[in-house]
């Protein structure tokens, strides 16, 4: 069958997300222990064809309007967050690489729903030689969210000439995502941490690793874009902040929901009424409710806006910095949420065997990405202000 012919799914993204749950649910602490998603849920992901989200539908994916998808790593959270984690990281990663790719290179790459890719931050001590036909590329990179799950790994370097030289393309210095076999990359077992376990966010190195032309993309390039769908004119930083505030949400709401259910049942031994009918716990809730609720009304709103002004060809840099602000913000407010729900739980949060501790370390991890970072308020602020504002990640 022609991979790009896209069966038609009978549920949206957001319901199959549903559907998975209670599978989420009886793998998570399994996952956590591993440090990996188990063969069953990425068997499961594959058939509700959750790796192809926003890959572009001349390829055979979905290319979900962004609303849909931020709601989809939503509902994957509110089971398990390393799997919504994996999920967007490999979705945003595919399909702004494909969109920058040639179509048939980007199809022998990424038309089979079973591919995922994952690689990890781009920094300064890599190279990527240029050489007839491609790059010869070597490096070390961590956080590859997904990585033992796809065939694909893929960098982010800058490129230079043999000479040492930095190599100059439209007007400035060259950066490229490169995409290559798993198979071709060293794998370091090193993804010990606090949460996001099942991520399995393995560190991998190559050597002189050549990557031909086609399979290293300009991903955010507007000369090298092949696709001209809203998706990829948002391009790759803002879909990763919807996504990951998307996960944050949905892991929040957990936690919040699990809160609720302690205090309906719950009477603890620091009042003397129990939670149920205290009315400090009554308040707490009321406002977490509201606050999760408005952060997630906010995302939904900016979403909204800046991918119908992409589709219109009329996205701006205000629009891009109003998204950028409810994605800091909402998994701030997220993260508040989550703290606020284990506290709120007592000594019930800390057992291994309940629903808060490993939720917990997952929200705290989250929380620690550069999505969540306040600078990026701080240069929202500063433009609302009116002063000198470098612009970056939007």
């Amino acid at each position: 069958m022609d991979s790009r012919v896209q069966t038609a799914l009978a549920t949206s993204a957001p319901e199959r997300a549903r559907a998975l749950q209670p599978l989420l649910d009886e793998h998570g602490a399994e996952m956590d222990r591993r440090r990996e998603v188990t063969p069953e849920v990425v068997d499961a992901l594959v058939a509700q064809d959750m790796l192809r989200l926003l890959l572009p539908r001349s390829l055979g994916g979905q290319e979900l309007h962004l609303l849909e998808y931020c709601k989809t790593t939503e509902a994957l959270a509110w089971a398990d967050a390393s799997v919504a984690w994996f999920i967007n990281q490999s979705n945003v990663s595919s399909a702004t690489s494909a969109a920058a790719m040639p179509h048939d290179s980007a199809l022998a790459v990424f038309g089979d729903p079973k591919i995922g890719l994952a690689w990890g931050a781009r920094h300064g001590r890599s190279k990527a030689i240029r050489v007839d036909g491609g790059y010869r590329l070597t490096g070390t990179w961590s956080f590859a969210s997904g990585g033992r799950h796809t065939t694909r790994l893929g960098a982010h370097s800058a490129t230079q000439n043999p000479d040492g030289t930095p190599h100059i393309r439209y007007g400035k210095p060259d950066d490229r995502s490169f995409v290559f076999l798993r198979s071709e990359a060293k794998i370091m077992d090193d993804w010990q941490v606090l949460g996001l376990r099942g991520t399995g966010s393995d560190s991998y190195s190559v050597e002189d690793l050549f990557v031909p032309d086609e399979r290293a993309p300009a991903r955010d390039a507007l000369q090298e874009r092949r696709e001209s769908g809203p998706l990829y004119t948002i391009m790759s930083t803002l879909l990763y902040a919807t996504g990951f505030c998307g996960v944050t949400l949905g892991l929040a709401r957990r936690l919040f929901e699990t809160y609720v259910d302690l205090a309906r049942a719950k009477h603890s031994r620091a009042s003397p009424n129990a939670m149920a009918v205290n009315n400090a716990v009554q308040r707490e809730v009321g406002l977490l409710e509201a606050k999760l609720s408005a952060a997630r009304a906010f995302l939904h709103e900016a979403v909204c806006q800046v991918y119908d002004a992409a589709a219109a060809g009329k996205l701006d840099v205000d629009l891009r910095l109003r998204l950028r602000l409810a994605t800091t913000y909402g998994m701030n407010e997220a993260t508040d949420v989550a703290i606020a729900s284990y506290r709120a739980a007592g000594t019930t949060a800390i057992m291994n065997s309940g629903p808060f501790e490993r939720r917990f370390r997952d929200a705290l991890s989250a929380s620690q990405h550069l999505q969540a970072m306040m600078p990026h308020i701080e240069m929202v602020g500063r433009d609302i202000i009116g002063v000198d504002n470098p612009i970056q990640h939007i």
